[in-house]
């Protein structure tokens, strides 16, 4: 009788702990485990469980969330959506600009390590566009189950938009039910991220120790502290030129519920259900963040475009290779537009790097020892990318409704209203 009372409480405790909790403790256990029981393999499961999960999951997600959302639609798209895109682009190229200027400040040189043999990277940006445009209309189901976001993000926006022309009612409850379902699924496999994140832990740790501190740590903290500056500092500043007002408890809100869980699950599209309950608690308009959150997971890519800048100008400064002004505002732009396609090319940013390089005459075999130097730091590296993207994902949708209601003379949630905001309404209370 005891035992069965002791799991319902233990299950009630661990479900009324703070995720954020749960996976601070997830990481030191995995840690510890990692550097002092690495014969433990069986814990590294956990982690491939974990990944597997969410993998499978992120594509049905995106396609049922984005098709339910415009099927569910009253309206037509409005500017809100255009602004959204336009945040998503604008951002994508200041990290690019950015990352150009710190490379610039911080110039670095890498030990290149042994090639991957069996990876193929494109070889200019027109082949990267011919990537998009293929992978734009494949397969539905292909897109779905090889996790081609470009092109399951195509497809559920027409599937979408005919269901919403010829779908009855029930059929479109039918949709939403099936996105909720959806949704659910994914948070109860994030629910459980603090044993994945323990097994991933441990195989890193168990495997390479704290080694990538040391032989790319330079490197590493250039990427991570322009991730940073490009989080804490651009970000809130454009959403404070559309806003007027300051933004960063908008932005501390995203970190803390979008970006620390997306630095563990390294995936913005599994993400999506954590951006979408979030949205919910800012009050945004459902209509627009149902499309905009899984639009962003595809093609707001800061992080993808500072991996690629910086990595490419490391490669050219240890080959020696003197990069003009000009040059740097090519890659810039090169590397915004191509870290927008990151999701639809096989392999991410990194395979991207291979065809920034070729704007300064880097050899295909030199670029592809760079992309493994980068699968060597990704263990931190793609965590806070994927962190930066996805709590810019929300903070980004969030300025375009917020502005839009102000427009409209709309108050903004307490949380950003201003002095003078709060004691006009605190006026209206009084007269009422």
């Amino acid at each position: 009788m005891n035992k069965p009372n002791f799991m319902v409480r233990l299950v009630k405790a661990y479900n009324g702990s703070s995720l954020i909790l749960r996976i601070v403790i997830g990481l030191v256990v995995g840690a510890l485990l990692g550097l002092f029981a690495s014969s433990w393999t069986w814990v590294s499961v956990l982690g491939d469980l974990f990944v597997g999960a969410l993998r499978s999951m992120a594509p049905i997600l995106v396609f049922v969330l984005v098709a339910s959302a415009l099927a569910q639609s009253r309206s037509r798209l409005d500017k809100r959506f255009g602004m959204v895109i336009f945040l998503y682009l604008l951002t994508t190229l200041d990290a690019a600009v950015l990352s150009v200027f710190m490379s610039f400040l911080f110039p670095q040189k890498i030990t290149l390590a042994a090639a991957e043999d069996s990876l193929s990277a494109p070889q200019g940006l027109g082949e990267v566009f011919s990537n998009l445009l293929n992978n734009l209309v494949a397969n539905p189901l292909g897109a779905i189950i090889n996790g081609n976001y470009i092109g399951i993000l195509f497809w559920a926006i027409l599937f979408g938009f005919a269901m919403k022309k010829i779908a009855s009612d029930g059929s479109k409850t039918f949709m939403m039910n099936v996105s909720d379902a959806v949704s659910m699924i994914v948070r109860w496999i994030i629910n459980l991220a603090p044993f994945g994140i323990a097994g991933l832990v441990y195989t890193n740790v168990s495997t390479n120790g704290l080694s990538i501190f040391t032989d790319y740590g330079k490197l590493l903290l250039l990427l991570v502290s322009t991730m940073l500056i490009q989080a804490l500092i651009i970000a809130p500043i454009i959403s404070a030129l559309f806003l007027h007002r300051n933004t960063y408890p908008l932005l501390f809100r995203c970190l803390k519920e979008s970006g620390l869980t997306a630095f563990f699950t390294r995936s913005s599209a599994a993400n999506i259900p954590v951006n979408m309950e979030l949205c919910e608690k800012l009050g945004l308009d459902r209509e627009m963040y149902s499309v905009a959150i899984p639009l962003g997971a595809t093609i707001n890519m800061d992080g993808a475009a500072i991996t690629i800048t910086i990595m490419t100008l490391a490669a050219a400064n240890t080959l020696g290779i003197q990069v003009s002004i000009p040059a740097a505002i090519l890659l810039s732009f090169v590397s915004a537009l191509a870290a927008c396609g990151a999701s639809g090319v096989a392999g991410g940013s990194l395979l991207l790097i291979p065809m920034a390089c070729s704007l300064f005459g880097i050899s295909n075999d030199t670029a592809m020892q760079v992309v493994a130097v980068g699968f060597i730091i990704g263990v931190v590296q793609d965590s806070v990318e994927t962190a930066l993207n996805s709590s810019g994902d929300v903070m980004f949708a969030a300025t375009a409704d917020y502005y839009a209601k102000l427009k409209h003379g709309e108050p903004l949630p307490e949380f950003l209203q201003t002095k003078k905001e709060k004691a006009a309404l605190a006026n209206r209370k009084e007269s009422k």
